[in-house]
């Protein structure tokens, strides 16, 4: 039971993980023994530590999907993991732009599938493996100006239920963690206005925005042997919000 948690001999390649809530997500599965493959177009710090390694790269490029997959899970020993947690996003009133629209859906939604579909090549192979995917209050409540997000992150939520559905029988889980709001680079402009966050925190159980240590708990659950019974759910980490019936 000591070691249920334990990540020792996994692999792990999160996207999007050059800072926020990747980032938080990689460091939390490495502190407990996975090796790190953090893709992104930047990395905000250097992390040089035994078994992180930090690849610059856009997470849409395919062949980048198939290289870094083949390089991370060749010599895993355990279990071979994946966070899909690369994500843009674009708030804007009115007729809402096309090129905006392309653009979160192909980070968000299309580069997801890519990875899962090529990790899942490896996985199915090794006869084992967690998927874990980064979906979002919006993955299943209206949230205005921004529908290529929520229609994403919809996406995401039940994709991962279909593959799910497709990989339990080689002994490959997938599952959704949905955070609430977090404060990164992306929320900073709604944490910083007053009304905006009164207004959040109003929706709120436990009075506070999450951080991206807050969602590496459940990344670790999922991630290790803790979970091995569970696959194709949602996990949200969103101070309950979304179990709040009165404000």
């Amino acid at each position: 039971m000591q070691d249920l948690f334990s990540l020792k001999g996994c692999v792990a390649i999160v996207t999007g993980a050059g800072r926020g809530n990747g980032f938080g997500i990689a460091k939390g599965l490495h502190k407990f023994g996975a090796e790190i493959y953090s893709i992104d177009l930047q990395h905000k710090e250097n992390v040089e530590a035994e078994g992180f390694h930090q690849i610059v790269g856009d997470v849409t490029d395919e062949k980048l999907q198939e290289e870094v997959c083949a390089k991370a899970y060749a010599n895993c020993e355990k279990t071979p993991i994946l966070v899909n947690n690369a994500g843009v996003t674009h708030v804007e009133e009115g007729k809402y732009p096309r090129d905006a629209w392309d653009k979160t859906i192909e980070v968000n939604l299309t580069a997801a599938f890519g990875w899962t579909r090529e990790a899942a090549e490896h996985m199915k192979k090794m006869e084992r493996g967690s998927i874990i995917s980064i979906s979002s209050l919006g993955a299943s409540l209206g949230f205005p100006a921004n529908p290529a997000y929520v229609a994403s992150k919809g996406g995401i939520r039940l994709m991962t239920k279909a593959f799910a559905r497709d990989l339990g029988k080689y002994g490959v889980r997938a599952n959704n963690i949905a955070p609430g709001y977090i404060k990164t680079e992306m929320t900073i402009g709604s944490f910083n206005d007053p009304e905006k966050r009164k207004a959040r925190e109003a929706h709120m159980m436990i009075k506070r925005w999450g951080t991206p240590e807050d969602l590496a708990g459940a990344a670790i659950f999922l991630a290790s042997d803790a979970s091995v019974y569970i696959t194709g759910q949602d996990i949200n980490v969103d101070g309950g919000w979304t179990a709040n019936g009165l404000m």
